[in-house]
């Protein structure tokens, strides 16, 4: 019998507390999640400032911190924006190996994957907590650090994130 996966697409721009429930909640009910970084071919703009490789090393910092690496069966995967909605979902399952669910707060995504007949299950946005605000809060000299997990603040302070926005 195969572990039930479960698949959590994001952009992750950047990796947030939001972020970290979802993914402590899927260790909850699967033996294995795949979480890809959507737009892994976006990088430097004001929407998408960080690289694929940047976003990869905050989801790891950040699921070591929680003992959920290398305590749990967690994969990181990149999918590139593609032209076509089918296209791009079957390069995700492509990408995840057998996937049973897919969790979302997204609701193009959420379309995308009940359209290939997957399980999709819908969850919320932590009020107050969206990788915009913190975008725009790092660019404006707000508090931001606190909407984030400790070693994404330390990370991205080492990659001097508050300046490359400021200059997006």
């Amino acid at each position: 019998m195969s572990t039930f996966c479960c698949l959590f697409v994001g952009r992750f721009q950047p990796f947030h507390r939001g972020h970290l429930l979802v993914v402590k909640g899927m260790t909850k009910v699967a033996g294995k999640v795949v979480i890809a970084i959507g737009s892994s071919d976006a990088k430097k703009t004001a929407e998408n400032p960080f690289t694929a490789a940047e976003r990869r090393e905050m989801i790891q910092r950040a699921l070591q911190d929680e003992d959920i690496i290398p305590n749990f069966d967690v994969t990181i995967v990149d999918v590139p924006d593609m032209p076509d909605d089918a296209e791009w979902t079957k390069k995700c399952l492509e990408l995840s190996e057998e996937v049973h669910q897919v969790w979302t707060g997204n609701e193009w995504t959420q379309k995308c994957f009940e359209a290939a007949g997957l399980e999709v299950k819908a969850i919320k946005e932590v009020p107050g907590i969206s990788a915009t605000e913190i975008r725009d809060r790092m660019k404006s000299g707000g508090d931001w650090r606190a909407l984030v997990p400790s070693e994404v603040a330390s990370y991205l302070s080492e990659i001097e994130a508050t300046t490359r926005l400021k200059s997006l």
